[in-house]
């Protein structure tokens, strides 16, 4: 068994990048949960058992080098799963009147709540981690139809890069477990289980990813995102 004490870098630093480039890379697939862990015993994909022992308040990114052999020109870099992410854009209700503002956000705060659903509010986005099907999801934002809202399912991996780590903690830390596919409306069981999904399904024709001066840049912003009215 092989003991990992310490964090050696990132994949995506510049002075990892060329190296790994050009070396034999065995991967560790850890769950955003796991990630949180200080200490946990894990096989990579090659086969090497390996025990996690860091210092308490490390945490595992995507990506990070564990392992290094200079003469063998190998190394081991882990990989954390983490899940889809639905991001809701708040930014259309500027337009509107700031009582329908104040009214639609406590209509999604409630919808969001009595689902259970995990979020995590970042200026003008809320981002939820898919804890049900995304079918589900779609369903009881079309259901509730917010006035000025619209929405997106994105790649939890697109969207880690512009949390801080403990913004990502929570948004994936909460949404361990198996994705379900009810709720607890019966409106979306029903879908589920007939097939039939009422409204339409959010599109994502392009993605792109923008930077700012803030030092985690700005979340993924859509090039097309369904909207909700407004």
């Amino acid at each position: 068994m092989v003991v990992i004490e310490t964090v050696l870098g990132n994949s995506s630093d510049p002075e990892w990048t060329g190296r790994l480039a050009a070396s034999e890379v065995d991967v560790l697939d850890i769950d955003q949960w796991e990630a949180q862990k200080s200490r946990f015993r894990k096989t990579t994909a090659k086969g090497v058992e390996i025990a996690i022992s860091v210092d308490r308040g490390t945490y595992i990114r995507d990506g990070d080098v564990l392992r290094w052999d200079a003469q063998a020109r190998s190394a081991l870099v882990a990989r954390v799963e983490v899940r889809d992410v639905m991001i809701v854009h708040l930014d259309g209700l500027l337009h509107v009147a700031p009582e329908v503002a104040m009214r639609t956000c406590v209509e999604l705060g409630h919808a969001m709540g009595n689902q259970h659903w995990p979020a995590l509010v970042k200026g003008d986005l809320v981002y939820v981690p898919l804890t049900v099907d995304r079918r589900v999801m779609a369903s009881v934002m079309e259901t509730h139809h917010f006035e000025g809202i619209r929405y997106e399912f994105v790649s939890g991996r697109e969207v880690v890069p512009y949390l801080a780590p403990h913004e990502s903690r929570r948004l994936f830390g909460a949404a361990e477990g198996p994705v379900h596919s009810h709720t607890h409306e019966s409106y979306a069981t029903t879908d589920i289980e007939t097939g039939r999904v009422y409204g339409r399904p959010p599109v994502r024709l392009h993605q792109h990813a923008e930077t700012d001066a803030h030092a985690h840049g700005s979340p993924p912003k859509a090039g097309f995102t369904h909207d909700q009215g407004g």
